[in-house]
């Protein structure tokens, strides 16, 4: 299909936006950036009630936001599946305040109790700090689960674009864990592999949102040293195999340079045994999820991620 109208007028308005002599966006321009295109976001899908606190993690106290579905009328109080959340940005740029009407929307149309995570950001903090992170919010997650109102045994990980990144590594680091117990997995928009060359990079590597130089500047702020890109921490696309990893939840965009290592890893993991839920969004390009003022398609696309997410834990239907 052709990219969407509305898409190619906001791509065209981020084009305008950015001064044609820029070629490496330092951390502060792409975290500026990142915090304007998120004014699009829009919480369409349901009422949540929110609750914000820290947590201990590696370096120190780490900041959370709690999502709690708003109570219906046939509400009893019981826990509620949880749904940790790592927000997208390349890991240099993104906060819980950019991505707070996105976490909110997951939170309702899941029917979760969502715990979305302030981890370190690059370059201040380099590989592997926010990986740490994100598996300490695991462990409290699953450690606080009856303070938080959560469900242990229903413990969702998920996150966008390099938010996934670390949702699909953590689910990696977990296989064959006890302690890191995992129901089911979320990835939107994943950056999954930045190990091969992907058809997908080359042809949506200039004027699709999220563009060549800036993934290689945030891969450059991240890593330090001869890091080898092919590691699953980073790429987690490369792991050997993908057998006994929860079941997944993906969804991927037609225009987004990561659209083909998205695809690459749902196939994977169904070729491997895991149930997968997966939809490439036709006419739609990175992000597209989180910028539902200027996009129709995004309330849709965290409409069906709450269903499925509903369906795999069995949590009954929004009203």
């Amino acid at each position: 299909m052709p990219l969407d109208p509305r898409a190619q007028r906001l791509l065209s308005m981020v084009a305008a936006a950015v001064p044609e002599s820029q070629e490496r966006p330092g951390p502060a321009q792409r975290r500026q950036s990142l915090a304007k295109l998120m004014q699009f976001a829009r919480n369409d899908c349901g009422a949540v009630i929110t609750r914000d606190g820290n947590f201990f993690g590696p370096s120190g106290l780490l900041r959370y936001r709690l999502y709690t579905p708003a109570a219906g009328p046939d509400d009893t109080g019981a826990p509620l599946p949880g749904f940790v959340y790592f927000h997208g940005g390349g890991l240099v740029a993104g906060s819980i305040d950019t991505h707070d009407k996105v976490a909110a929307a997951l939170a309702a149309a899941s029917g979760c109790r969502l715990l979305s995570i302030d981890y370190r950001l690059a370059p201040e903090h380099k590989f592997p700090a926010a990986i740490e992170d994100a598996i300490a919010a695991v462990h409290f997650a699953i450690d606080r689960a009856a303070a938080l109102g959560i469900d242990g045994g229903r413990i969702v990980i998920g996150g966008d674009s390099a938010g996934a990144t670390l949702a699909a590594a953590v689910c990696q680091q977990a296989v064959g864990s006890t302690d890191l117990r995992i129901a089911l997995q979320c990835l939107i928009c994943p950056v999954l592999d930045f190990s091969n060359f992907w058809p997908s990079r080359e042809l949506f590597g200039t004027g699709h949102l999220i563009d060549r130089a800036t993934w290689q500047a945030d891969l450059a702020d991240y890593l330090v040293g001869e890091v080898d890109v092919a590691n699953p921490l980073i790429s987690p696309l490369c792991r050997e195999t993908l057998a006994g990893l929860p079941p997944a939840v993906i969804h991927t965009a037609e225009f987004d340079p990561m659209r083909d290592e998205g695809n690459a890893y749902a196939a994977r993991l169904a070729e491997a045994g895991v149930t997968v839920a997966h939809v490439c969004h036709n006419g739609m390009v990175h992000n597209f999820h989180a910028l539902g003022a200027i996009l129709p398609q995004a309330k849709a696309a965290l409409d069906l991620v709450g269903q499925q997410i509903r369906s795999l834990l069995r949590v009954p239907a929004a009203r």
